[in-house]
């Protein structure tokens, strides 16, 4: 199984869900399985009981759990049936390991976030992604996680801490790490700004993950210039560097991401069993977003 965690930067709704949404896209055109796991930091069990003017539309799925809109997405874009427990809540996790406690399983030992509920969440993700998804029976290959929230958020630590752990335990050949970030352009000197990212991605090297792929969320294509001055503070490859810039269609995504080469870069990554041809369902990917 090769996992791909995306994370998040300087604001929340910067755009997490669609990428992940996209990567799905990207490799299922390869001819691979994919399933994708959401994990949201807020203490409710579901977004069932959340106003759509403070979080978006509840997505209700095939087995009946409410959960967050982004799973909509992965459904919608990855053309697959995703259940309850695809989307994993602090609630959740939280009430599964007190559950456990209150029956004993832990034999007496002092219950804590290190080690109990960080493998709580390890375990669960694990469990999860070998759950066939697409109607075949077949379990899948690749799994993305998308981590809600943004990196510094106290909430979201435990689980930052799971997937420090995580990797290690899955190996870097099967594990990667996206950061999504925001590139603001103040309009009165139409520049694009890196700081916000570069402090980002400290934070997030400080907290123990290396982002192999950082996502720049602008406005308009980021240049050239900037790429080079992220790369070059941020620990990666220009190439590395991927600009998603605001498109009139989420549809367009997966396309920007293809042209910035981004399947050869998880081929070798990830050692992915692809060929390099341009796949059908790229090409019909294609004309849907055109129309």
């Amino acid at each position: 199984m090769k996992y791909i965690l995306v994370t998040g930067g300087v604001i929340s709704g910067v755009g997490k869900g669609i990428i992940a949404s996209s990567i799905g896209t990207l490799l299922k055109s390869c001819g691979l399985r994919v399933t994708a796991i959401k994990i949201d930091p807020y203490i409710n069990i579901d977004a069932g009981t959340f106003s759509p003017y403070e979080h978006g539309e509840v997505f209700v799925l095939n087995d009946g759990g409410e959960v967050d809109l982004d799973l909509g997405n992965y459904e919608r874009f990855l053309d697959i049936n995703l259940c309850k427990d695809n989307n994993i809540t602090t609630g959740k996790i939280y009430q599964h390991v007190i559950d456990r406690e209150r029956r004993g399983e832990y034999t007496g030992k002092t219950v804590q976030v290190i080690p109990h509920i960080t493998d709580a969440v390890q375990e669960w993700v694990m469990n999860q992604a070998v759950v066939p998804v697409d109607g075949q029976q077949e379990e899948p290959q690749i799994c993305v996680i998308e981590l809600g929230g943004t990196i510094g958020d106290i909430e979201g630590m435990p689980f930052v801490e799971a997937f420090r752990q995580f990797q290690f335990k899955a190996k870097r050949e099967n594990f990667c790490n996206i950061h999504v970030s925001l590139i603001p352009q103040p309009s009165a000197t139409g520049e694009q700004k890196t700081k916000p990212t570069q402090n980002s991605v400290r934070m997030l090297r400080g907290l123990g993950l290396s982002p192999d792929l950082i996502v720049c969320r602008s406005a308009t294509p980021i240049h050239m210039a900037v790429k080079e001055k992220i790369s070059m503070f941020c620990h990666v490859s220009p190439e590395q560097v991927i600009s998603v810039h605001d498109v009139a269609s989420t549809y367009r995504v997966p396309m920007i991401l293809e042209e910035q080469g981004v399947i050869s870069y998880f081929k070798e990554r990830l050692s992915l069993p692809i060929s390099d041809s341009t796949s059908s369902l790229l090409l019909k990917w294609r004309n849907m977003a055109d129309r």
